[in-house]
């Protein structure tokens, strides 16, 4: 058995044929599908007749088509309201349209700007610590080339020679270098300027590459400082408590034959001075012997002119 919605295209067919051939003659229901819809087939029948004596009609009716489907309704009463709740809404500056109510507006001029030639002179501190954030006065950041003109980062074989001030000092104008790095890289951000990005990154990089050596060699010197406190604790001679010398001997470290360095210095002051006196007392005797030794009259008389001898 067929159903309804198979049976509906073969149903109107036959329906407008019917109502073109005897518009008056009334339809009979022929088949088993046709019985269980008359209501459809009433519908179709006196929308049929309309259309073929539109005179028997109003004249200001119109004939509803054939619709299987239910009207829609355009509004529903539980529909809601298409409202944005926009307060300014059918304002528009393009249109010039206005606003919805009056603004308060005054008759004031509007403030000018300062010509920047009137502005007062601010003493400043040439030699201020924050000019050290610039490479120099004249300009905010380096060139690229300059960036890029630099040398390799210390290395930890060298660095093992250095003092503890000198590394503290190495550290700090390492600290100095970055900030200066920090402040071009801000300035280069704030003006778009859009080069120098990746030389001022190569030149960090040396920078920190530096700071980690300085870091590894002072690990190293605290390891080894660690060991000795270590053993230190287990030597009776090594005093760690803070009073008096940290070493004490127990014993004396001088062979037997040997002499304190004080008494060596005592007796190398001693003989110096017999040695000097006895070279004072030796230049006066030798000055009186060579003055008993020289005879007067073999010395020459100044006053007198010297006579030539005879020639041969």
């Amino acid at each position: 058995m067929a159903s309804s919605n198979a049976a509906r295209p073969c149903l109107q067919r036959a329906i407008q044929t019917c109502s073109l051939a005897s518009p008056s003659r009334p339809l009979l229901p022929t088949s088993a599908a046709a019985r269980q819809a008359p209501a459809l087939l009433l519908l179709a029948t006196t929308s049929s007749s309309s259309r073929s004596t539109p005179s028997s009609q109003a004249p200001g009716q119109q004939a509803r088509l054939f619709s299987t489907t239910e009207a829609l309704q355009k509004r529903q009463g539980n529909r809601r309201a298409n409202r944005d709740h926009n307060r300014e809404r059918g304002l528009s500056a393009v249109k010039r349209t206005g606003t919805r109510e009056v603004l308060s507006v005054h008759n004031e001029p509007l403030p000018q700007p300062v010509d920047p030639g009137k502005f007062p002179k601010v003493p400043t501190d040439k030699n201020h610590g924050l000019w050290d954030f610039f490479y120099a006065r004249d300009k905010p950041l380096n060139t690229p080339q300059e960036d890029h003109a630099h040398g390799r980062a210390w290395r930890v074989e060298e660095l093992r020679r250095k003092s503890w001030d000198d590394l503290h000092l190495l550290w700090w104008v390492c600290v100095k270098e970055r900030n200066r790095i920090a402040t071009s890289n801000w300035e280069r951000a704030k003006g778009r300027y859009g080069y120098g990005d990746s030389e001022s990154r190569e030149r960090e990089m040396e920078v920190r590459k530096t700071q980690a050596s300085i870091k590894h060699v002072l690990t190293e010197r605290y390891y080894a400082w660690e060991d000795a406190r270590i053993l230190a604790l287990s030597d009776p001679e090594v005093d760690l408590s803070g009073k008096g010398p940290a070493y004490r001997p127990s014993g004396s470290y001088l062979e037997s034959n040997e002499v304190p360095w004080e008494k060596e210095e005592v007796e190398a002051a001693r003989e110096k001075e017999t040695a000097s006196g006895e070279a004072v007392k030796g230049e006066i005797v030798s000055e009186d012997k060579t003055e008993k030794a020289v005879d007067a009259s073999t010395i020459p008389d100044t006053l007198k002119p010297q006579q030539e001898g005879p020639r041969a």
